[in-house]
């Protein structure tokens, strides 16, 4: 179905393990969707655990011709909140952290 250029681009493929986090989705839905020839499926193994990979792509069209395009923009938008609350939570640490040691740097310079 798809190119191999495809299967090489940066954030084009995700695990099944992946796919089931960010999109909500059961390892059974999946499946069917493999089964039904909808979504090209590559395997791997690390340590004797086998997982599946998939094209981003194809996962969010069977997505929307299973759940409905509102399902995927909602899930996706949660997705999204999460990533940029995890990221507000990183900063405010660091900026913490720069402030205590602006502080500590001001009261040695003004010693």
């Amino acid at each position: 179905m798809a190119d191999d250029g495809e299967w090489t681009r940066k954030g084009a493929v995700l695990s099944d393990v992946t796919a089931q986090s960010e999109y909500g989705v059961s390892r059974d839905f999946i499946v069917k969707g493999v089964q039904a020839g909808l979504l090209d499926c590559r395997e791997g193994s690390a340590w004797g655990n086998p997982w599946f990979r998939f094209l981003r792509s194809q996962l969010e069209r069977y997505i929307v011709a299973q759940l409905g395009a509102e399902y995927l923009a909602r899930v996706k938008a949660v997705t999204e909140l999460r990533a940029i609350s995890k990221e507000i939570s990183g900063l405010r640490k660091k900026l913490a952290v720069l402030e205590a040691r602006k502080a500590a740097l001001e009261s040695a310079v003004g010693t």
